[in-house]
């Protein structure tokens, strides 16, 4: 594993920095790997059309090959450009974005194997958290966003957990403070009619 310099940028949660956000999104822009807060928990970010980027989140958080990261995105127009859109998942979309609920799409053609792990489709959130949607906005590119651990570990919900999970293993760390955990995005498969639970998390549909 690749042993980097860990920067931490403390930014305020509510009204994060444009300057810290800009600076977070270049790091992913060439290739990086950060942390940053989520409305649950940190997540581990990855610039979402970089394999190589995002085969190091899977290295870090030794997580299987086969199970597919999902994306955050900063619109419904963002999330038709890597995949396909349909009525029932946008009228959901409509309904509970910005929010925890993680639709699965049919992927659009040109997404790295990484982020679909060879399933054909590609999960999608919009999160309401000021850090992580202002990073993908800083980015105008969807950012990976699996919890900020090992797997099997307890999701982080600080910067300093985070920091103990990877030690100089990561190049950034946004600092928003605590975050609020509880239970993960819902899980639902809109590739099917009808639509199907894969995890129900906060969100009921």
């Amino acid at each position: 594993m690749t042993v980097v310099r860990t920067r931490v940028i403390r930014v305020d949660p509510a009204t994060p920095d444009r300057a810290a956000l800009g600076d977070a999104a270049l790091v992913l822009a060439r290739g990086g790997v950060i942390a940053f807060p989520t409305e649950t928990f940190y997540g581990l970010g990855a610039r979402a059309l970089d394999g190589m980027a995002i085969r190091r989140i899977f290295e870090l958080k030794g997580r299987p090959e086969t199970k597919p990261v999902l994306l955050l995105v900063d619109s419904i127009a963002m999330a038709e450009a890597v995949g396909e859109v349909g009525a029932r998942a946008r009228v959901l979309m409509a309904d509970h974005w910005p929010g925890a609920l993680t639709l699965v799409l049919r992927a659009r053609p040109g997404l790295p194997e990484e982020v679909s792990a060879g399933t054909g489709t590609v999960g999608v959130r919009l999160s309401p958290h000021p850090v992580a949607l202002g990073l993908v906005h800083a980015l105008a590119s969807p950012v990976t966003a699996p919890s900020a651990n090992p797997s099997g570990r307890e999701p982080p919900t600080t910067a300093s957990a985070v920091l103990r999970y990877f030690p100089d293993a990561i190049d950034l760390v946004l600092d928003g403070g605590a975050t609020a955990g509880g239970e993960p995005s819902t899980v639902l498969d809109t590739t099917v009619d009808p639509p199907r639970v894969l995890r129900q998390g906060a969100v009921r549909v």
